[in-house]
Protein backbone atom coordinates (compact mmCIF):
# COMPACT_ATOMS: atom_id res chain seq x y z
CA UNK A 1 0.00 0.00 0.00
CA UNK A 2 2.86 2.60 1.22
CA UNK A 3 5.37 3.33 -0.93
CA UNK A 4 7.77 6.12 -2.46
CA UNK A 5 6.23 8.35 -5.04
CA UNK A 6 9.09 8.38 -7.73
CA UNK A 7 8.70 11.39 -9.51
CA UNK A 8 9.15 13.00 -6.32
CA UNK A 9 10.80 11.18 -4.29
CA UNK A 10 8.35 11.42 -0.82
CA UNK A 11 6.90 9.14 1.23
CA UNK A 12 2.78 8.43 -0.32
CA UNK A 13 0.32 6.43 1.61
CA UNK A 14 -1.15 5.71 -1.60
CA UNK A 15 0.73 5.75 -4.38
CA UNK A 16 -1.95 5.44 -6.63
CA UNK A 17 -3.65 8.35 -5.50
CA UNK A 18 -1.74 11.93 -5.09
CA UNK A 19 -4.34 13.58 -3.44
CA UNK A 20 -5.37 11.17 -0.73
CA UNK A 21 -1.66 10.53 -0.03
CA UNK A 22 -1.12 14.51 0.49
CA UNK A 23 -4.16 14.42 2.88
CA UNK A 24 -2.29 11.65 4.91
CA UNK A 25 1.07 13.16 4.62
CA UNK A 26 -0.73 16.00 6.37
CA UNK A 27 -2.27 14.59 9.28
CA UNK A 28 1.02 12.66 10.32
CA UNK A 29 2.86 15.78 10.11
CA UNK A 30 0.54 17.32 12.31
CA UNK A 31 0.57 14.69 15.02
CA UNK A 32 3.53 16.48 16.71
CA UNK A 33 1.06 19.26 17.99
CA UNK A 34 -1.40 16.55 19.26
CA UNK A 35 -3.85 16.36 15.74
CA UNK A 36 -3.00 12.86 15.21
CA UNK A 37 -1.83 9.75 16.05
CA UNK A 38 -0.69 7.61 13.69
CA UNK A 39 -2.06 4.21 14.97
CA UNK A 40 -5.68 5.58 14.43
CA UNK A 41 -4.22 7.11 10.91
CA UNK A 42 -3.21 3.58 9.65
CA UNK A 43 -6.30 1.73 10.79
CA UNK A 44 -8.27 4.25 8.64
CA UNK A 45 -5.82 3.66 5.87
CA UNK A 46 -5.72 -0.17 5.97
CA UNK A 47 -9.65 0.64 5.37
CA UNK A 48 -9.66 3.29 3.37
CA UNK A 49 -7.58 0.88 0.67
CA UNK A 50 -10.60 -1.24 0.06
CA UNK A 51 -12.21 1.72 -1.80
CA UNK A 52 -9.81 3.91 -3.33
CA UNK A 53 -10.29 7.37 -4.77
CA UNK A 54 -14.04 7.48 -3.59
CA UNK A 55 -14.64 10.26 -1.41
CA UNK A 56 -17.80 9.38 0.01
CA UNK A 57 -15.61 6.13 1.88
CA UNK A 58 -13.21 9.02 2.51
CA UNK A 59 -15.83 10.99 4.65
CA UNK A 60 -17.12 8.06 6.37
CA UNK A 61 -14.31 6.53 7.82
CA UNK A 62 -12.62 9.43 9.09
CA UNK A 63 -15.91 10.25 10.54
CA UNK A 64 -16.59 7.11 12.09
CA UNK A 65 -12.78 7.19 13.67
CA UNK A 66 -13.80 11.06 15.11
CA UNK A 67 -16.68 9.48 16.67
CA UNK A 68 -14.61 7.03 18.11
CA UNK A 69 -12.33 9.95 19.76
CA UNK A 70 -15.30 11.69 20.38
CA UNK A 71 -16.43 9.20 22.68
CA UNK A 72 -13.24 8.83 24.44
CA UNK A 73 -13.62 12.22 24.99
CA UNK A 74 -16.92 12.42 26.48
CA UNK A 75 -15.63 9.54 28.89
CA UNK A 76 -12.57 11.42 30.25
CA UNK A 77 -14.28 14.59 30.56
CA UNK A 78 -17.15 12.69 32.28
CA UNK A 79 -14.28 11.76 34.95
CA UNK A 80 -12.99 14.92 35.26
CA UNK A 81 -9.90 14.15 33.36
CA UNK A 82 -10.09 17.80 31.49
CA UNK A 83 -6.54 17.45 29.92
CA UNK A 84 -6.89 14.12 28.25
CA UNK A 85 -10.50 14.85 27.07
CA UNK A 86 -9.05 17.86 25.79
CA UNK A 87 -6.72 16.11 23.32
CA UNK A 88 -9.39 13.42 22.68
CA UNK A 89 -11.20 16.51 20.99
CA UNK A 90 -8.52 17.90 19.25
CA UNK A 91 -8.17 14.68 17.72
CA UNK A 92 -11.30 14.24 17.03
CA UNK A 93 -11.74 17.81 14.94
CA UNK A 94 -8.97 17.16 12.86
CA UNK A 95 -10.05 13.62 11.93
CA UNK A 96 -13.84 15.06 11.02
CA UNK A 97 -12.48 18.15 9.38
CA UNK A 98 -9.54 16.26 7.20
CA UNK A 99 -12.59 13.63 6.08
CA UNK A 100 -15.20 16.90 5.45
CA UNK A 101 -12.68 18.48 3.27
CA UNK A 102 -12.67 16.36 0.19
CA UNK A 103 -16.53 16.13 0.05
CA UNK A 104 -17.89 19.19 -2.56
CA UNK A 105 -20.29 20.50 -2.95
CA UNK A 106 -21.08 20.07 1.02
CA UNK A 107 -24.12 18.17 2.01
CA UNK A 108 -26.22 18.13 4.78
CA UNK A 109 -23.87 15.09 6.08
CA UNK A 110 -20.73 16.87 5.57
CA UNK A 111 -22.12 20.34 7.17
CA UNK A 112 -23.17 18.24 10.34
CA UNK A 113 -19.90 16.93 10.71
CA UNK A 114 -18.54 19.92 9.95
CA UNK A 115 -20.59 21.73 12.99
CA UNK A 116 -19.54 18.71 15.09
CA UNK A 117 -16.00 19.33 14.22
CA UNK A 118 -16.16 23.38 15.74
CA UNK A 119 -17.56 21.90 18.93
CA UNK A 120 -15.00 19.59 19.39
CA UNK A 121 -12.38 22.62 19.15
CA UNK A 122 -14.27 24.78 21.58
CA UNK A 123 -14.35 22.01 23.94
CA UNK A 124 -10.29 21.83 23.14
CA UNK A 125 -10.27 25.31 23.61
CA UNK A 126 -12.29 25.70 26.95
CA UNK A 127 -10.87 22.20 28.65
CA UNK A 128 -7.09 22.63 27.28
CA UNK A 129 -4.80 24.71 30.11
CA UNK A 130 -2.42 26.15 27.28
CA UNK A 131 -1.98 28.19 25.58
CA UNK A 132 -5.24 30.48 26.42
CA UNK A 133 -7.69 30.47 23.19
CA UNK A 134 -10.75 32.78 22.70
CA UNK A 135 -13.19 33.03 20.59
CA UNK A 136 -13.94 36.26 18.87
CA UNK A 137 -16.00 37.39 16.06
CA UNK A 138 -14.44 40.47 13.39
CA UNK A 139 -17.18 42.69 12.43
CA UNK A 140 -17.09 42.77 8.62
CA UNK A 141 -18.79 44.45 5.93
CA UNK A 142 -22.87 44.41 5.56
CA UNK A 143 -23.18 43.78 9.03
CA UNK A 144 -21.78 40.26 9.46
CA UNK A 145 -18.91 39.30 11.03
CA UNK A 146 -15.79 36.77 10.51
CA UNK A 147 -15.39 33.91 12.96
CA UNK A 148 -12.50 33.46 14.85
CA UNK A 149 -9.92 32.60 17.42
CA UNK A 150 -7.47 34.64 19.79
CA UNK A 151 -5.03 32.71 20.90
CA UNK A 152 -2.64 34.51 23.73
CA UNK A 153 0.90 34.92 23.32
CA UNK A 154 2.89 32.95 26.38
CA UNK A 155 6.43 33.77 27.82
CA UNK A 156 6.28 37.20 27.81
CA UNK A 157 5.55 39.88 30.15
CA UNK A 158 4.30 42.43 27.62
CA UNK A 159 0.78 42.91 28.53
CA UNK A 160 0.27 44.27 24.65
CA UNK A 161 2.88 41.83 22.90
CA UNK A 162 3.13 41.50 19.05
CA UNK A 163 0.14 40.11 17.11
CA UNK A 164 -0.23 37.78 13.54
CA UNK A 165 -3.57 37.35 11.76
CA UNK A 166 -3.29 34.01 10.09
CA UNK A 167 -5.44 33.58 7.32
CA UNK A 168 -6.32 30.17 5.48
CA UNK A 169 -6.18 28.41 2.07
CA UNK A 170 -8.86 27.19 -0.19
CA UNK A 171 -9.68 24.40 1.80
CA UNK A 172 -8.19 25.27 5.81
CA UNK A 173 -9.54 26.13 8.24
CA UNK A 174 -9.11 28.12 11.24
CA UNK A 175 -9.45 25.55 13.41
CA UNK A 176 -6.44 23.23 10.98
CA UNK A 177 -4.46 26.50 10.83
CA UNK A 178 -4.26 26.41 14.54
CA UNK A 179 -2.94 22.68 14.51
CA UNK A 180 -0.35 23.54 12.00
CA UNK A 181 1.54 25.14 14.64
CA UNK A 182 -0.09 28.10 16.50
CA UNK A 183 0.90 26.61 19.65
CA UNK A 184 4.52 27.31 18.50
CA UNK A 185 4.06 30.73 17.64
CA UNK A 186 2.59 31.93 20.79
CA UNK A 187 5.29 30.39 22.33
CA UNK A 188 7.63 32.96 21.13
CA UNK A 189 5.58 35.75 22.45
CA UNK A 190 3.34 36.74 19.80
CA UNK A 191 -0.45 36.40 19.99
CA UNK A 192 -2.30 34.86 16.49
CA UNK A 193 -5.70 35.86 15.42
CA UNK A 194 -6.54 32.60 13.56
CA UNK A 195 -9.30 34.08 11.30
CA UNK A 196 -11.81 32.22 8.71
CA UNK A 197 -11.40 34.39 6.00
CA UNK A 198 -14.53 35.03 3.28
CA UNK A 199 -14.61 31.43 1.31
CA UNK A 200 -13.55 29.48 4.09
CA UNK A 201 -14.70 27.62 7.36
CA UNK A 202 -17.80 28.69 8.89
CA UNK A 203 -17.52 31.79 7.14
CA UNK A 204 -18.49 30.19 4.07
CA UNK A 205 -20.35 26.92 5.20
CA UNK A 206 -22.90 28.74 7.45
CA UNK A 207 -23.25 32.74 7.03
CA UNK A 208 -22.70 33.02 3.38
CA UNK A 209 -19.24 35.30 3.53
CA UNK A 210 -17.67 34.10 -0.11
CA UNK A 211 -14.58 33.95 -1.85
CA UNK A 212 -13.06 37.35 -2.56
CA UNK A 213 -10.15 38.71 -4.93
CA UNK A 214 -9.85 41.44 -2.73
CA UNK A 215 -8.79 40.02 0.67
CA UNK A 216 -7.59 43.68 1.81
CA UNK A 217 -11.38 43.98 2.95
CA UNK A 218 -10.84 40.86 5.37
CA UNK A 219 -7.57 41.93 6.60
CA UNK A 220 -7.93 45.19 7.33
CA UNK A 221 -11.07 44.60 9.06
CA UNK A 222 -8.92 42.13 11.05
CA UNK A 223 -6.48 44.77 12.62
CA UNK A 224 -8.94 47.13 12.87
CA UNK A 225 -10.91 44.91 15.45
CA UNK A 226 -7.35 44.19 16.82
CA UNK A 227 -7.02 48.55 16.96
CA UNK A 228 -9.98 48.34 19.55
CA UNK A 229 -8.58 45.90 21.96
CA UNK A 230 -5.87 46.24 24.72
CA UNK A 231 -3.87 42.91 25.31
CA UNK A 232 -2.25 43.33 21.70
CA UNK A 233 -0.33 45.98 19.84
CA UNK A 234 -1.97 46.07 16.59
CA UNK A 235 0.98 48.34 15.49
CA UNK A 236 3.39 45.24 15.99
CA UNK A 237 1.05 43.17 13.28
CA UNK A 238 1.99 40.51 10.73
CA UNK A 239 -0.31 39.00 7.99
CA UNK A 240 0.39 35.46 7.39
CA UNK A 241 -1.49 32.61 4.88
CA UNK A 242 -1.36 29.08 3.84
CA UNK A 243 -1.47 27.80 0.69
CA UNK A 244 -4.10 29.49 -1.34
CA UNK A 245 -3.64 32.19 1.68
CA UNK A 246 -0.20 32.83 0.76
CA UNK A 247 -1.62 35.49 -2.20
CA UNK A 248 -4.41 36.86 0.51
CA UNK A 249 -1.35 37.33 2.93
CA UNK A 250 0.52 39.24 -0.03
CA UNK A 251 -2.19 41.53 -1.18
CA UNK A 252 -3.42 42.00 2.21
CA UNK A 253 0.09 43.45 3.39
CA UNK A 254 0.35 45.35 0.18
CA UNK A 255 -2.79 47.32 0.13
CA UNK A 256 -2.76 47.79 4.05
CA UNK A 257 0.25 49.29 4.79
CA UNK A 258 -0.12 49.00 8.77
CA UNK A 259 1.15 45.75 8.42
CA UNK A 260 4.64 45.34 9.79
CA UNK A 261 5.61 41.82 8.21
CA UNK A 262 4.42 39.68 5.72
CA UNK A 263 4.51 35.51 5.28
CA UNK A 264 3.00 33.57 2.09
CA UNK A 265 3.31 30.15 3.14
CA UNK A 266 3.37 28.54 -0.01
CA UNK A 267 3.50 31.25 -3.33
CA UNK A 268 0.44 32.15 -5.42
CA UNK A 269 1.14 34.43 -8.33
CA UNK A 270 -1.47 33.98 -10.80
CA UNK A 271 -4.20 31.61 -9.17
CA UNK A 272 -6.45 31.87 -12.68
CA UNK A 273 -3.58 29.61 -14.02
CA UNK A 274 -2.47 27.17 -11.37
CA UNK A 275 -5.71 26.35 -10.30
CA UNK A 276 -6.20 24.01 -13.25
CA UNK A 277 -3.05 21.75 -12.46
CA UNK A 278 -4.70 21.06 -8.63
CA UNK A 279 -6.70 18.35 -8.79
CA UNK A 280 -9.70 20.54 -7.51
CA UNK A 281 -13.13 19.70 -9.65
CA UNK A 282 -14.11 23.28 -11.00
CA UNK A 283 -17.47 23.03 -8.72
CA UNK A 284 -15.26 22.79 -5.85
CA UNK A 285 -14.40 26.35 -6.10
CA UNK A 286 -17.79 27.30 -7.59
CA UNK A 287 -19.17 26.47 -4.24
CA UNK A 288 -16.91 28.79 -2.58
CA UNK A 289 -17.51 31.77 -4.86
CA UNK A 290 -21.04 31.19 -5.25
CA UNK A 291 -20.22 31.44 -9.06
CA UNK A 292 -23.01 30.02 -11.23
CA UNK A 293 -21.27 28.56 -13.87
CA UNK A 294 -17.27 27.55 -14.32
CA UNK A 295 -17.52 30.53 -17.15
CA UNK A 296 -18.42 32.63 -14.49
CA UNK A 297 -15.63 31.26 -12.03
CA UNK A 298 -12.70 31.28 -14.41
CA UNK A 299 -13.83 35.35 -14.63
CA UNK A 300 -13.41 35.81 -11.39
CA UNK A 301 -10.23 33.87 -10.90
CA UNK A 302 -9.12 36.43 -13.51
CA UNK A 303 -8.81 38.65 -10.60
CA UNK A 304 -6.60 36.57 -8.71
CA UNK A 305 -3.39 37.87 -9.89
CA UNK A 306 -0.92 39.90 -7.82
CA UNK A 307 0.82 41.70 -10.90
CA UNK A 308 0.56 45.15 -10.18
CA UNK A 309 -0.11 44.34 -6.60
CA UNK A 310 2.48 42.69 -4.82
CA UNK A 311 4.90 45.47 -6.07
CA UNK A 312 3.35 47.81 -3.89
CA UNK A 313 4.49 45.94 -0.32
CA UNK A 314 6.51 47.95 2.08
CA UNK A 315 7.07 45.46 4.70
CA UNK A 316 9.29 42.82 5.39
CA UNK A 317 8.31 39.68 3.16
CA UNK A 318 9.24 35.86 3.17
CA UNK A 319 7.95 33.14 1.17
CA UNK A 320 8.40 29.70 1.72
CA UNK A 321 8.22 26.70 -0.98
CA UNK A 322 8.98 23.28 -1.85
CA UNK A 323 10.85 22.77 -4.58
CA UNK A 324 8.47 19.86 -5.12
CA UNK A 325 5.49 21.67 -4.77
CA UNK A 326 2.63 19.26 -7.02
CA UNK A 327 0.19 22.51 -6.50
CA UNK A 328 2.42 25.58 -7.17
CA UNK A 329 5.13 25.78 -9.99
CA UNK A 330 8.67 26.98 -8.81
CA UNK A 331 8.14 30.05 -11.51
CA UNK A 332 5.15 30.88 -10.03
CA UNK A 333 7.33 31.18 -6.85
CA UNK A 334 9.98 33.37 -8.72
CA UNK A 335 7.85 35.81 -10.25
CA UNK A 336 5.42 36.09 -6.49
CA UNK A 337 8.89 37.07 -4.61
CA UNK A 338 10.50 39.11 -7.41
CA UNK A 339 7.31 41.53 -8.04
CA UNK A 340 6.93 42.03 -4.10
CA UNK A 341 8.19 45.67 -3.89
CA UNK A 342 9.43 45.34 -0.24
CA UNK A 343 13.20 45.66 0.06
CA UNK A 344 13.55 43.05 2.92
CA UNK A 345 12.47 39.97 1.55
CA UNK A 346 13.14 36.64 1.34
CA UNK A 347 12.60 33.60 -0.25
CA UNK A 348 12.98 30.31 1.05
CA UNK A 349 12.88 26.77 -0.82
CA UNK A 350 12.96 23.56 1.50
CA UNK A 351 14.74 20.56 -0.92
CA UNK A 352 13.87 17.50 -1.14
CA UNK A 353 17.09 16.24 0.39
CA UNK A 354 16.35 18.29 3.66
CA UNK A 355 12.64 17.57 3.48
CA UNK A 356 10.02 20.13 3.30
CA UNK A 357 9.67 19.71 -0.49
CA UNK A 358 6.14 19.40 -0.83
CA UNK A 359 3.69 22.10 -0.80
CA UNK A 360 3.17 23.82 2.40
CA UNK A 361 6.02 22.07 3.84
CA UNK A 362 2.98 19.26 4.61
CA UNK A 363 6.01 15.97 4.22
CA UNK A 364 7.91 18.03 7.20
CA UNK A 365 5.64 20.58 8.55
CA UNK A 366 8.23 21.31 11.24
CA UNK A 367 10.78 22.75 9.00
CA UNK A 368 8.33 25.09 7.40
CA UNK A 369 6.99 26.44 10.95
CA UNK A 370 9.98 27.23 12.76
CA UNK A 371 11.05 28.97 10.10
CA UNK A 372 7.99 31.03 9.47
CA UNK A 373 7.73 31.40 13.46
CA UNK A 374 11.48 32.40 13.82
CA UNK A 375 11.77 34.65 11.48
CA UNK A 376 7.98 36.54 12.80
CA UNK A 377 9.59 36.65 15.65
CA UNK A 378 12.97 38.19 14.81
CA UNK A 379 10.57 40.76 12.35
CA UNK A 380 7.62 41.90 14.75
CA UNK A 381 10.06 41.98 18.22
Amino acid sequence: MAGIHTKTRWFTYFPEDLRWSLAICWMISCARWGASEIGEIDQVGRRLAKKLGDDSHWLREWTLMGNRVFGLGETEESQGHNLTAAEHYLRACYYYQMGERLISPKNKKALDIYRKSVECFRRYARLNDRPRIQCVEVPYEKGKKLPAYLVHAENTKKARPPVVVFFDGRDVTKEIQYICGVQDLVRRGISCLVMDGPGTGEAVRFREIYLRHDYEVAGSAALDYLETRMDVNAKKAGVLGISLGGYYASRVASMDHRYKACVAWGANWEYQNTWKIRGVPAHSYMEIMNAHSQDEMQAEFEKFSLKGVAEKMRCPFLLTHGADDQMVPMREARAHFRAVGSKDKTLRVFSAQEGGAQHCQIDNMTLGTTYIHDWLQEKLS
